[in-house]
């Protein structure tokens, strides 16, 4: 096996993408003593932040809040960042920009997993004619929503590299069987408009697309065995998809041994020739897990319950927060109803507060200068501000907020 075979493309001073790659939309602060590369810094940006910390308490498949050991959205990231690490290291790419991708990667996804995402995406679409697409909020937290504070105690906005943002936006797992290969243009990343449209900028970009999909399918699978979501009949059906394709040392379900042999597989076949890839029996076996996964999991009736309570804990907040708009008068609005729902009212009323233009003299605000994205005398406005704030939330949060909005 041949290594370090893309060390000549990596993200390093000296390739010809390096400098669009660290540029950022504004600068930040320097310290004189600092250590850290650029990317490393947006890595340790991006960890300090709290859309990351909030990733704990988010649902990854399962909501299974009473089960220590079921995979949790911030514990698929961390899968995402070693599964990346090992595949950079080994090509010889640049490991500290595929963990600020990894690390990044999933800072906007909503609460409840890809359930609250559709909660969200039907509001949009109602509201706005948009779609919501976490990929997108994940770069629209990184830019816009995520703050860190200053040696003065000032909030101020993340400013994270190209690369990094761009490794954000076009992180989605859901790849076909075909090889990888990172784009030659330097776009305006505010200008895509749905999953999957470009490929990354980079080929460690490359690296953390295709290993957030071999990161979630055998941890899936892990996770609907212990809750019982499989029977004989379908262990046995993915017994005999592992079989026909003669995967080693797999003689039991075991996210370990698939991750292992997806990693080994995709190094020995990759090359700058064939791009990023799997050979074509791993490929078409990593799409059979995957179809499996759909056809057996994602949608069984188990669920169901949960989509239908995902459905009205999120949209009984939207419906109330819609009910609370008054123009310019909404602060004041959510004021006035504080002790009746004193956690919904004061959150969000400092959510806008930080963000909107509006409110950028209020006393409560002086110490955030970060940008401010939001005008609420238009509605259109106030339902982007909506939804900012209700992605978010982690479950306990969102649940918390429901209710409160149930007692009288």
């Amino acid at each position: 096996m041949e290594n370090m075979k893309f060390k000549e493309f990596a993200i390093f001073e000296g390739n010809s993408k390096y400098n669009e790659c660290i540029n950022r939309n504004e600068s930040i602060y320097k310290r004189t003593n600092d250590i850290r590369s650029e990317f490393y810094r947006d890595y340790n940006r991006i960890l300090h932040s709290n859309a990351y910390r909030r990733l704990k308490h988010k649902t990854q498949v399962f909501f299974a809040t009473n089960n220590d050991h079921i995979c949790t959205r911030m514990e698929h990231v961390n899968h995402v960042l070693s599964v990346s690490y090992s595949i950079a290291k080994y090509l010889g790419l640049n490991t500290e920009l595929t963990m600020a991708i990894s690390i990044g990667h999933d800072i906007g996804h909503a609460p409840f997993g890809h359930d609250g995402e559709r909660v969200l995406n039907n509001f949009t679409n109602d509201k706005l004619k948009t779609r919501f697409w976490h990929e997108k909020n994940s770069l629209r937290f990184a830019d816009f929503i995520e703050t860190l504070p200053t040696q003065t105690d000032e909030e101020i906005n993340l400013n994270l590299t190209y690369a990094v943002r761009d490794g954000i936006i076009c992180h989605c797992g859901e790849v076909k069987s075909k090889p990888l290969f990172p784009r030659n243009d330097k776009i305006d990343l505010d200008l895509m408009s749905k999953p999957g449209q470009l490929p990354p900028y980079t080929w460690e970009g490359c690296v953390v697309k295709i290993s957030d999909k071999i990161s979630y399918l055998g941890r899936d699978i892990e996770d609907a065995l212990r809750l019982k979501i499989l029977n004989q009949s379908q262990i046995n059906e993915l017994n005999n998809i592992t079989k026909k394709f003669n995967i080693p040392n797999f003689d039991k379900i075991n996210n370990t041994v698939i991750l292992h042999n997806l990693i080994t597989n995709l190094c020995e076949n990759s090359s700058l020739e064939n791009g990023i890839m799997l050979s074509p029996d791993y490929s078409e076996f990593m799409d059979s897990i995957k179809t499996f996964c759909y056809k057996n999991i994602y949608y069984h009736n188990r669920l169901g319950n949960f989509q239908k309570y995902v459905e009205l804990v999120l949209n009984t907040i939207l419906e109330t927060l819609e009910s609370m708009y008054d123009k310019d008068n909404t602060l004041q609005r959510l004021v006035e109803h504080s002790e009746i729902y004193p956690l919904l009212c004061d959150s969000f009323a400092k959510w806008l507060i930080k963000y909107t233009s509006n409110y950028k003299d209020n006393p409560r605000g002086k110490k955030y200068k970060n940008r401010k994205i939001y005008n609420i005398s238009n509605k259109d406005e106030y339902y982007k501000a909506m939804v900012d704030y209700v992605s978010s939330m982690t479950d306990p949060f969102a649940i918390k907020i429901f209710n409160e909005l149930l007692q009288f």
